[in-house]
């Protein structure tokens, strides 16, 4: 088998066979079959795509590229939960012990941020002592323990998807939905959680600028997802706006625990609510409406903070940081934004916030760059509400006043004004679940 035939075979627009990927996947993997020619057949791809079970095979070798989980010991009650990124968004800091506090077991590998998107370990990490790196055996047996572990993606799993997406960063051929469907079901499966909910979004500040265009990698997520066994349901949600107030790795913390302590009722709430709802739907077998019911009142009743506690101590965090937030990280310099005139906000664009928050060193313009958790920016008015001129609209937050301009640039680009108050925006734009297709 040459992998010069299989490039051709796809150029010209024929189907692969299983072997011929199994192929690919493990010859790309072990250094046998180069770059120029893994990014031929990316290409490839790109154009021509790929059909189901071209899908399904590619994701299935690239889960066993390297190391698995085996969550057998948890039968059908492992969940997990997928954002596909965004701004501002902190659900997993909530929607995890929330599940968690109902009998659900959430084991979780997470992300770090780069560019204007966050990451939850990035997050976690501005809690001082937080552990993102557990042992196997560590990471099991705390899920058995408490029912919740969240720790940064391992050196092995799936190193398949890891060459092949750096490949395809700099080759122009990301946005092919087999080729993100494959990336990103290929870490859930090799995971090893049997239900899976994805937050797929859509606008500014998200990878799918449409809902229309997220509506597809969600049903191909879904279908490929059901068919390698596993119960999915994807959310698409909005991410034109960013997702609560705070963007920023210790801003976000507090938030989250803000939310979990029935301070916070936004939109924040609200999306945690719906992903956590359908996670509880999913492990329990009840519908998304009971499970909604079961969230609120984790939540209401204070159980659910109870077991973020528990899950930040269990793996080193100082849980005073959760009750106090003077254990966290502040900024040295906190710089407001006002507004020009009278009126009220017409939009904020996620993107240029979260380059705002990355500027101001809340996160990365490169893997090697270093985070201050610190860093970011608050929110002080979202759409629809009206603003008086000098009023303050956002808070700029560093510990290097150097930083102030070019996010002040940034920030100024995100925030939109009208004389009217627009019309409200939909924060679900739908949920579609396995037994939909």
């Amino acid at each position: 088998m040459r992998m010069y035939d299989i490039i051709l075979k796809k150029r010209d627009g024929g189907e692969l066979s299983d072997e011929e990927i199994g192929f690919f996947v493990e010859g790309y993997t072990n250094g046998a079959i180069p770059d120029y020619q893994a990014s031929a057949l990316c290409m490839a791809i790109f154009f021509r795509g790929m059909t189901e079970r071209e899908t399904v095979r590619l994701t299935e070798c690239m889960a066993r590229s390297g190391d698995t989980l085996d969550l057998s010991a948890f039968g059908d009650l492992s969940v997990d939960k997928h954002s596909t990124g965004g701004v501002g968004d902190k659900t997993t800091l909530i929607v995890a012990p929330t599940v968690a506090s109902l009998g659900c077991y959430v084991m979780k590998m997470s992300g770090r941020g780069l560019g204007h998107t966050g990451g939850t370990v990035d997050k976690l990490e501005s809690i001082s002592g937080y552990r993102t790196s557990l042992s196997e055996e560590e990471f099991i047996e705390q899920s058995k323990h408490i029912g919740i572990a969240v720790i940064g993606q391992t050196g092995n799993l799936t190193p398949a998807d890891k060459k092949l997406y750096a490949l395809r960063d700099v080759t122009a051929t990301v946005d092919s939905i087999p080729l993100i469907t494959a990336s990103i079901m290929s870490k859930k499966l090799a995971a090893g959680s049997k239900n899976i909910v994805l937050d797929v979004k859509y606008g500014s500040g998200a990878f799918m600028k449409t809902p229309e265009d997220a509506e597809k990698l969600a049903e191909n997520m879904v279908r490929i997802g059901k068919s390698c066994g596993r119960r999915v349901t994807a959310v698409l949600t909005d991410m034109d706006v960013p997702l609560g107030k705070n963007v920023g790795n210790a801003l976000e913390i507090k938030e989250a625990v803000d939310v979990l302590r029935g301070r916070e009722k936004g939109d924040l709430y609200e999306v945690s609510v719906t992903l956590a709802s359908h996670m509880v739907s999913l492990v329990k077998r009840i519908t998304p409406g009971e499970a909604r019911a079961l969230v609120t009142d984790a939540i209401g009743s204070g159980k659910a903070f109870e077991k973020m506690k528990e899950w930040i101590g269990a793996q080193g965090g100082d849980v005073k940081a959760l009750e106090d937030f003077e254990y966290l990280p502040s900024a040295s310099v906190i710089y407001p934004v006002n507004a020009p005139c009278d009126g009220y906000v017409e939009g904020i664009d996620a993107q240029s916030v979260g380059r705002a928050a990355m500027l101001l060193g809340a996160g990365r313009a490169s893997k090697e760059d270093t985070i201050d958790p610190a860093a970011g920016v608050v929110l002080l008015k979202k759409p629809g509400d009206p603003v008086k001129a000098g009023e303050p609209v956002a808070k700029l937050h560093t510990c290097d006043v150097r930083r102030i301009p070019a996010a002040l640039d940034a920030i100024g680009e995100a925030l939109r004004y009208g004389a009217e108050k627009p019309a409200e925006r939909g924060l679900i734009y739908k949920v579609i679940s396995d037994a939909d297709l």
